[in-house]
């Protein structure tokens, strides 16, 4: 049994009997727990009762449908979840992620890319946090506390879901840099997502929401068009010198 994988738990959520049956099967054979739900009330209490590390959850289900049940998550938790889509569905994947999916699954999957997108989101949650120590001052409107997870803006502590903060922690790690798309891809969700470009534009999106004070004019997360993002240069701001008069 894979050791690193042994204790996580994983919520499956799917009205069809045979479809948890063979994502347990899976699941199982790399060394996960699973527990299951059947419908979207149970989903929920389940949540409650076993804390699960991850959630798979399926969009289609009779009661309360995936996106009913991941709304009434995220108003309480941040545990990362995996959409569970039909094919062709491109208006569920754009819709679950901005309500705060970490990731979807196309049906029909194969086992394979199942459990290696399972193993991917948890290790990118698991590892958003940073090593970059003490405080960061960016301006006198953000601070950054990496050690202790922690963004302030004007005073007011903001609340990011892992991956927002794992991006963050890339971009003002290279502060000044420009990022890549693949990049950015590769350094916040793996090299899994390489053909993936619509994460980048979404979480950066998200982060501009949360941090900037016009969004539409940003200054602290700036696009290099046709290539990617960069931080602003916070550090060469406060050690240039004004000009001699």
């Amino acid at each position: 049994m894979p050791e690193e994988f042994e204790r996580r738990r994983i919520l499956v959520v799917d009205d069809e009997e045979r479809m948890v049956r063979f994502i347990r099967m899976n699941l199982e054979h790399d060394g996960f727990q699973v527990v299951e739900a059947f419908n979207g009330k149970q989903a929920i209490q389940k949540l409650r009762d076993t804390t699960p590390d991850l959630i798979l959850l399926d969009v289609m289900m009779p009661d309360l449908d995936g996106f009913e049940v991941l709304e009434t998550i995220r108003e309480g938790s941040n545990v990362p979840v995996i959409m569970l889509t039909a094919k062709g569905e491109e208006d569920d994947r754009v819709r679950g992620l901005e309500l705060g999916a970490d990731d979807y699954i196309t049906k029909p999957f194969s086992p394979r890319e199942m459990v290696s997108r399972v193993k991917a989101v948890i290790r990118r949650t698991e590892g958003a946090g940073g090593s970059m120590h003490d405080i960061i001052e960016v301006d006198e409107r953000l601070k950054i506390d990496f050690d202790r997870r922690e963004v302030w803006l004007e005073g007011k502590l903001v609340k990011l879901r892992p991956t927002e903060y794992r991006l963050l922690y890339h971009l003002v790690q290279n502060a000044g840099w420009v990022l890549t798309h693949d990049q950015i891809l590769i350094k916040v969700w793996g090299y899994e997502y390489r053909d993936e470009p619509h994460y980048v534009r979404l979480y950066i999106n998200y982060l501009r929401q949360k941090l900037e004070k016009d969004p539409a004019n940003p200054k602290y997360i700036l696009t290099e068009r046709g290539v990617g993002y960069r931080f602003v240069d916070f550090k060469r701001q406060k050690n240039s010198t004004p000009p001699l008069k």
